[in-house]
């Protein structure tokens, strides 16, 4: 549940009641800041289609499976508990064909702060720099 208004506010408000008069019991985990900007979203998105026209060895989706294992789960893992308790117990003793395949549908970017993002993103152009695939990020405006 994401509360980023006074309207989505009162919707939490009202769920989170409506689940402790049903269940007398609730355990809640908060996060605070945005979980990630559009512009790092576009970037990452940006980079797989450029993958996927350089590296020809896989399409945009598989990049993406690529980067979320390689990159992705080691961040979450070091930085979210939660996160890194899941993943051990149900993914990590799967094959890597089987962990690549998964990342195609489990969420990992998408669950990060900004700064983990941003830590993701640059990890990500450092493995393929070293391939010799510039991944660059877009200059900035001046204001």
């Amino acid at each position: 549940m994401i509360v980023n208004s006074d309207t989505a506010l009162q919707s939490a408000i009202g769920e989170l009641r409506e689940q402790y008069r049903a269940h007398r019991f609730l355990r809640l985990n908060v996060r605070t800041g945005k979980a990630r900007s559009l512009d790092q979203n576009a970037i990452s998105h940006a980079w797989y289609q450029q993958l996927a026209r350089e590296c020809r060895e896989d399409d945009e989706l598989g990049w993406k499976a690529y980067c979320k294992l390689h990159h992705g789960v080691p961040i979450l893992r070091a930085e979210d508990a939660e996160f890194r308790a899941f993943y051990d117990g149900a993914l990590k003793g799967l094959s890597y064909e089987q962990k690549l395949s998964a990342m195609k549908y489990l969420p990992v970017t998408s669950l990060m702060t900004k700064p983990q993002l941003s830590k993701y993103l640059e990890a990500v152009q450092a493995d393929f720099l070293s391939r010799g695939v510039a991944l660059e990020f877009p200059a900035q405006e001046a204001a």
